[in-house]
């Protein structure tokens, strides 16, 4: 089968590896259209994958997601007409789901962010099956959709194909001897983002001073940094920074994906956003993996640090012990799903 994945953000990369390894061993061809974000590009030439660049992410806002919408669409449609795939997948997937709708692909979207609102509007109706896992609590459409025990980072960081290495995680940034931390900030330009924004530069220098009184920290941060800040800058290998942040004794950041990465990795989670997601609080009231933060003010932040700091580390093990034990194997689900939707439907279906 020939199977076109379309990546639109670093984290999709990492989300579809392991699928593809396990599509490519079983005999099915792949075709990878990408998107200029950050570092996706870069992620994709690391891993020697090849791709076809569609788009690049504007400045942010209606009119740039528009125009990029536009833009995207007609080059994917161009690709699809000339390598003709039997069935289109990706995470959010609102350009495999138009262009799957005009074409009669069919698409598989797997999303797991309920305040992408407008985007899932324009998606959903149009895919031929969309997948979400357990805790997502926003609408879909019944008939076509497909619930999982799981989480989209236990595609990529779950034991079973990830195993993190300490040398690696020094090489990165961690320091020895020290309690490590990882502060992740984002640019507010997806378009889940409109009307949002994040952490104040005065927040941001109040936590890096609390937590520096702790031990080591590390920012890794899609906007530009102030000069006083820089010097705590990730500079490692971007393709290597889950093996940072497994070693850190705790993440605090806007980034709801990698704080799920940090639960998943069994790192304590400080999440800090105005809006959660199904997967953050369902980390937090189920499992106490993860603390949610809905307010910007240094107070909340603060309470939110002070969690993290004094949590009971054998209380913690055995949180993380029972959430993996109660997930399942997304690699090898994701791989199976999208196979099963592009196969023609037969008649006593």
């Amino acid at each position: 089968m020939r199977v076109l994945i379309d990546i639109g953000h670093p984290a999709h990369v990492h989300f579809f590896k392991n699928p593809i390894n396990i599509l490519q061993r079983s005999g099915h061809e792949i075709i990878i259209t990408s998107r200029t974000k950050e570092m996706t590009q870069l992620l994709l030439d690391q891993a020697g994958v090849e791709h076809f660049n569609l788009s690049n992410q504007g400045p942010g806002g209606i009119k740039s997601l528009l125009s990029e919408l536009l833009v995207r669409d007609c080059r994917l449609y161009n690709l699809v007409k000339k390598v003709r795939p039997d069935v289109m997948a990706g995470i959010g997937g609102i350009f495999i789901a138009h262009v799957g709708a005009i074409t009669r692909i069919p698409s598989i979207v797997f999303y797991d962010t309920e305040n992408a609102k407008l985007q899932n509007i324009l998606t959903y109706p149009l895919a031929k099956r969309v997948v979400v896992p357990d805790c997502y609590r926003a609408w879909t459409p019944k008939w076509k959709t497909l619930r999982y025990k799981g989480y989209h980072e236990l595609s990529y960081l779950h034991p079973a194909y990830f195993t993190p290495d300490r040398n690696i995680a020094i090489i990165n940034g961690m320091v020895e001897g020290q309690e490590n931390y990882l502060l992740r900030l984002v640019s507010w330009k997806a378009s889940h983002d409109i009307g949002q924004s994040g952490l104040s530069i005065d927040n941001i220098r109040l936590l890096v001073s609390y937590l520096s009184k702790r031990g080591n920290i590390v920012i890794s941060s899609e906007a530009e940094l102030t000069d006083d800040l820089k010097k705590y800058q990730y500079r490692g290998d971007i393709s290597q920074i889950h093996h940072l942040l497994a070693y850190c004794d705790g993440y605090i950041g806007e980034s709801a994906t990698m704080g799920s990465e940090a639960v998943v990795l069994g790192v304590p989670s400080v999440f800090i956003s105005a809006e959660g997601r199904g997967y953050t609080t369902e980390q937090e009231l189920r499992y106490g993996l993860s603390k949610n933060i809905e307010k910007n003010d240094w107070l909340s932040i603060k309470e939110g640090i002070d969690w993290l700091l004094t949590l009971d580390i054998y209380k913690w093990d055995e949180r993380h012990t029972q959430m993996l034990a109660n997930t399942i194997d997304v690699a090898s689900f994701v791989g199976e799903q999208i196979i099963a939707t592009g196969r023609p439907r037969k008649l006593c279906d």
